[in-house]
């Protein structure tokens, strides 16, 4: 099956495979007390310019839950954007698992900044009101769309001005890093996240996850929030070792590079057909576009993919590093022959 539903139904990449087996010999002490979760630590400590605390941990959703817990109490508001993946695709665990009421704000294009947080801006020290506590952002966003570091570095400082902590969901932060032509620092840490997901398992992983504590006063208690969350795995060297294949090599470049290069691919030969339309900037993995019902419905029943929003037809295909320019070929093939 080829699939452009998700670079979630990616398979594993070669090298990282390669490295969880050479992982997989003897014992080791579980629970991160081994060489890998040490040597893979010191190589996420390298990717940033700064002190940070990098977790290793098992998912998407619990990395978010993990980081918002460490940053809020139960009476705080985590502002995200209506779109946010907290919002609508994690059936609700930030919300239950750090007690907060989960405020979404409209925006265009996926992407926060101060304008659209200022109105919120209210109630501070009124017990009767729950209190801004966070903002929740993602690298690249749902829509695809990537936060230039400009446009992160005003928002996390007008977030901060007012108290507020910020927390970037990163599961494509490689995308937008190899897309802009930066590194992951200068596109998260950098810029003034309290907290980063650095993720992996959408850009090649089997399935890892890193939470980067970069917020001084975050660091001595992340590892207590990570065992309450779940999240603390008994056989770390699996997880670590995954990471140390990614941050080897330029992995998680060249990965994510061939996803983005292969939406780009995809997009300029869907351009050439008259009866579609994008709705999105296609700036990272992510394609976001309409085309008849009719047709689209016939296009899902050999090629799996999500509709976005069915009201308005919108569907979303996501590239992977393992796409190919030949299966773009054949989609297009496909989509001409309907």
């Amino acid at each position: 099956m080829r699939s452009f539903a998700s670079d979630n139904n990616s398979s594993v990449h070669p090298e990282v495979m390669q490295a969880l087996m050479e992982a997989n010999t003897g014992h080791a002490l579980g629970y991160g007390d081994d060489k890998w979760t040490e040597e893979a630590a010191e190589l996420v400590k390298k990717v940033f310019a700064r002190p940070c605390e990098p977790l290793f941990v098992f998912n998407g959703t619990g990395s978010n839950t993990m980081a918002l817990q460490l940053m809020t109490r139960p009476y705080h508001i985590i502002f995200c954007a209506e779109t946010g993946h907290i919002a609508v695709d994690e059936c609700g665990a930030p919300g239950k698992g750090t007690g907060c009421f989960i405020r979404t704000i409209d925006t265009p294009d996926g992407k926060l900044t101060p304008q659209l947080l200022a109105p919120y801006m209210v109630n501070f020290g009124v017990e009767h009101h729950s209190q801004p506590g966070a903002v929740y952002i993602s690298q690249c966003t749902e829509l695809g769309t990537i936060y230039k570091p400009q446009e992160l570095r005003e928002l996390c400082d007008y977030a901060h001005a007012h108290g507020l902590q910020v927390h970037m969901d990163g599961a494509r932060i490689a995308n937008a890093a190899a897309a802009l032509g930066l590194s992951i620092d200068e596109v998260s840490g950098a810029c003034g996240v309290d907290t980063l997901t650095l993720g992996g398992t959408k850009n090649g992983l089997m399935g890892a996850e890193c939470v980067v504590i970069f917020n001084k006063n975050l660091i001595g208690e992340g590892r207590y929030f990570r065992k309450q969350a779940c999240q603390l795995a008994s056989k770390m060297r699996y997880l670590a070792a995954q990471f140390k294949a990614f941050l080897s090599n330029d992995l998680w470049l060249r990965c994510a590079r061939q996803a983005n290069d292969m939406a780009q691919q995809l997009a300029a030969e869907l351009r050439k057909c008259n009866d579609v339309t994008f709705t999105q900037t296609v700036e990272s993995n992510q394609l976001f576009l309409t085309m008849p019902i009719e047709k689209s419905q016939k296009l899902h029943e050999k090629y799996y993919f999500y509709y976005w929003n069915e009201a308005k037809g919108e569907i979303r295909l996501v590239t992977s590093w393992d796409t190919t320019s030949h299966d773009i070929h054949d989609f297009i093939a496909h989509l001409q022959s309907l």
